[in-house]
Protein backbone atom coordinates (compact mmCIF):
# COMPACT_ATOMS: atom_id res chain seq x y z
CA UNK A 1 0.00 0.00 0.00
CA UNK A 2 0.82 3.41 -0.49
CA UNK A 3 0.31 5.79 2.51
CA UNK A 4 0.44 9.67 3.00
CA UNK A 5 1.17 10.41 6.54
CA UNK A 6 -0.88 13.17 7.43
CA UNK A 7 1.54 16.30 9.29
CA UNK A 8 0.96 15.23 13.30
CA UNK A 9 0.83 11.40 12.64
CA UNK A 10 4.12 11.92 11.01
CA UNK A 11 5.59 13.82 13.76
CA UNK A 12 3.92 11.48 16.53
CA UNK A 13 5.54 8.69 15.03
CA UNK A 14 9.32 10.40 15.19
CA UNK A 15 8.28 11.28 18.65
CA UNK A 16 7.08 7.71 19.43
CA UNK A 17 3.83 9.89 20.61
CA UNK A 18 1.09 7.86 22.93
CA UNK A 19 -1.29 9.96 20.83
CA UNK A 20 -0.43 7.31 17.87
CA UNK A 21 -2.55 4.33 18.17
CA UNK A 22 -0.16 0.68 18.15
CA UNK A 23 -1.95 -0.02 15.34
CA UNK A 24 -1.51 2.69 13.52
CA UNK A 25 2.45 2.71 14.63
CA UNK A 26 2.78 -0.93 13.28
CA UNK A 27 1.08 -0.16 9.74
CA UNK A 28 3.73 2.70 9.27
CA UNK A 29 6.47 0.70 10.35
CA UNK A 30 5.65 -2.66 8.30
CA UNK A 31 8.18 -2.55 5.37
CA UNK A 32 5.77 -3.82 2.85
CA UNK A 33 4.08 -0.38 2.70
CA UNK A 34 5.39 2.99 0.79
CA UNK A 35 5.37 5.37 3.22
CA UNK A 36 5.13 9.52 1.33
CA UNK A 37 5.23 12.81 3.24
CA UNK A 38 3.50 15.55 1.60
CA UNK A 39 6.10 18.47 0.65
CA UNK A 40 3.21 20.43 2.03
CA UNK A 41 3.80 18.77 5.56
CA UNK A 42 7.49 20.27 5.47
CA UNK A 43 6.34 23.66 4.73
CA UNK A 44 4.06 23.19 7.46
CA UNK A 45 6.18 21.64 9.67
CA UNK A 46 8.97 24.58 8.68
CA UNK A 47 6.50 27.30 9.08
CA UNK A 48 5.12 26.48 12.81
CA UNK A 49 8.92 26.10 13.89
CA UNK A 50 9.54 29.72 13.05
CA UNK A 51 6.17 30.74 14.77
CA UNK A 52 6.87 28.86 18.02
CA UNK A 53 4.24 26.29 17.51
CA UNK A 54 7.02 23.43 17.18
CA UNK A 55 10.30 22.90 19.16
CA UNK A 56 11.87 20.80 16.77
CA UNK A 57 15.23 21.89 16.52
CA UNK A 58 16.26 19.04 14.12
CA UNK A 59 17.25 20.15 10.26
CA UNK A 60 14.38 19.03 7.85
CA UNK A 61 16.99 17.22 5.88
CA UNK A 62 18.03 14.76 9.30
CA UNK A 63 14.47 14.76 10.22
CA UNK A 64 13.44 12.48 7.54
CA UNK A 65 13.76 8.41 8.30
CA UNK A 66 15.44 7.11 4.85
CA UNK A 67 12.21 4.86 4.07
CA UNK A 68 10.20 8.61 3.82
CA UNK A 69 9.31 9.14 0.08
CA UNK A 70 8.90 13.14 -0.24
CA UNK A 71 5.79 13.88 -2.35
CA UNK A 72 5.98 16.76 -4.70
CA UNK A 73 3.40 18.79 -5.68
CA UNK A 74 2.21 18.71 -8.87
CA UNK A 75 -0.28 20.50 -11.26
CA UNK A 76 -2.99 18.11 -10.53
CA UNK A 77 -2.96 17.97 -6.85
CA UNK A 78 -3.36 21.81 -7.32
CA UNK A 79 -5.87 21.61 -9.82
CA UNK A 80 -7.67 18.87 -7.66
CA UNK A 81 -8.45 21.59 -4.99
CA UNK A 82 -11.37 23.24 -6.92
CA UNK A 83 -13.25 19.63 -6.06
CA UNK A 84 -12.80 19.56 -2.73
CA UNK A 85 -15.53 20.88 -0.60
CA UNK A 86 -15.07 23.31 2.36
CA UNK A 87 -15.14 20.85 4.93
CA UNK A 88 -11.62 21.84 6.03
CA UNK A 89 -10.22 25.25 5.65
CA UNK A 90 -6.40 24.82 6.59
CA UNK A 91 -4.97 25.15 3.50
CA UNK A 92 -2.30 22.53 4.27
CA UNK A 93 -4.99 19.59 4.81
CA UNK A 94 -6.87 20.78 1.76
CA UNK A 95 -3.50 20.06 -0.55
CA UNK A 96 -2.59 16.77 1.47
CA UNK A 97 -6.21 15.66 1.11
CA UNK A 98 -6.12 16.07 -2.58
CA UNK A 99 -2.56 14.42 -3.20
CA UNK A 100 -3.69 11.47 -1.64
CA UNK A 101 -6.91 11.41 -3.71
CA UNK A 102 -4.78 12.01 -7.30
CA UNK A 103 -2.65 9.85 -5.99
CA UNK A 104 -5.11 6.97 -4.68
CA UNK A 105 -3.20 6.41 -1.59
CA UNK A 106 -4.18 5.78 1.59
CA UNK A 107 -4.34 9.24 3.68
CA UNK A 108 -3.12 8.38 7.27
CA UNK A 109 -4.39 10.70 9.99
CA UNK A 110 -6.37 11.48 13.47
CA UNK A 111 -8.26 14.46 11.84
CA UNK A 112 -12.34 13.03 11.99
CA UNK A 113 -12.78 15.89 9.53
CA UNK A 114 -11.23 13.96 6.52
CA UNK A 115 -13.84 10.94 6.63
CA UNK A 116 -15.74 13.85 4.84
CA UNK A 117 -13.59 14.12 1.90
CA UNK A 118 -13.94 11.05 -1.18
CA UNK A 119 -10.30 9.98 -0.03
CA UNK A 120 -9.10 6.36 1.20
CA UNK A 121 -8.68 7.47 5.20
CA UNK A 122 -6.59 4.96 7.77
CA UNK A 123 -7.44 6.18 10.94
CA UNK A 124 -6.36 3.08 13.52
Amino acid sequence: MNLLLDTHIFLWQLADDPKLSLETSALIENPIHQKYLSIVSLWEIELKRNIGKLSITQPLATLLPAEIIILQLKLEHIAYIKELPFHHRDPFDRMIIAQSIVEDFILVTDDDVFKKYDATIWQG
